[in-house]
């Protein structure tokens, strides 16, 4: 079994949410204190050995290359100044040796779609999609760690859910697993609280196989004309093919302007900025 080289980041939304700010800047380049959101999951592939980032990106996501990009006449003016340790910082962004790839979604239709706009630079290898929105803090190693841990056990698509309970469960993606057991009959979507098959939702980590393109290929649009994610996976998972990892630690929702000021406010905390 080959290792996994290859990660996802879908990133061409246009973040609603938190507009006007993000009518000109991406969502995803929102700070956590003073690290844009992608950048911290960006750091988490790369620290789990990955080479290469594919960056699924849309109208006005510019900002997101330049970020990653070397900038060296800011690095000059800093060095000019005797800021070196900034100048260090800038540089070493991404370290040496970690490729770049900028793939465009023409339009909007899921998350399905956007790993499909990539499939050509995945190349047929299995690969990691991570979703910036879900903000981390794990209890122990870093939740693709601990997925491609799993994925090199059996090469199966392995993905990341977390307890919740109560009716907040409603708002999330549900797992149905098997009994006793770490393999999932599927994911239903936003289930009533009454109805959820566990209380287990699914996360913003996957290690997926290769052979999820087969499946979002002949996928049926839905809603609006979307291709989603979950019902590929679904499709893997009647085969027997798909793992949950339980995730243990803190997890804020970015999407969301209140999950954004919660992160940021524990992580100032948790860097001694704030009592």
């Amino acid at each position: 079994m080959k290792s996994i080289r290859k990660a996802i980041f879908p990133v061409a939304g246009n973040g609603t949410r938190f507009l006007p700010v993000t009518k000109a800047m991406p969502k995803e380049l929102l700070p956590i204190i003073d690290k844009p959101l992608i950048q911290y999951a960006v750091e988490e592939v790369v620290s789990a050995g990955i080479d290469t980032l594919i960056f699924v990106t849309g109208r006005n996501k510019r900002a997101i290359e330049d970020h990653f990009d070397r900038n060296t006449e800011l690095e000059n003016i800093l060095y000019k100044n005797g800021k070196n340790d900034q100048v260090n910082m800038i540089k070493n962004i991404l370290p040496s040796g970690v490729e770049c790839i900028f793939v465009r979604q023409p339009e909007q239709l899921g998350l399905g779609d956007a790993i499909l706009c990539a499939e050509r630079a995945i190349g047929g290898e299995d690969f990691i999609v991570s979703l910036a929105d879900d903000y981390l803090m794990p209890e122990g190693e870093t939740v693709i760690s601990d997925l491609l841990h799993a994925y090199k056990k059996n090469g199966q698509s392995q993905l990341s859910v977390m307890k919740i309970d109560g009716p907040e469960i409603s708002n999330y993606g549900v797992v149905n697993p098997k009994p006793n057991s770490n393999n999932i009959q599927g994911i239903i979507e936003k289930p009533s609280f009454n109805e959820a098959p566990s209380n287990l939702a699914t996360l913003g980590r996957y290690v997926l196989t290769a052979d999820i393109f087969d499946m979002l290929r002949v996928s049926e649009p839905g809603f609006g004309g979307e291709i989603q994610l979950t019902d590929s996976i679904n499709k893997l998972a009647q085969l027997g093919n798909v793992d949950m990892q339980v995730f243990k630690g803190e997890r804020f929702d970015c999407g969301h302007v209140k999950g954004y000021l919660q992160a940021n406010m524990q992580t100032a905390k948790n860097l001694g900025i704030i009592d």
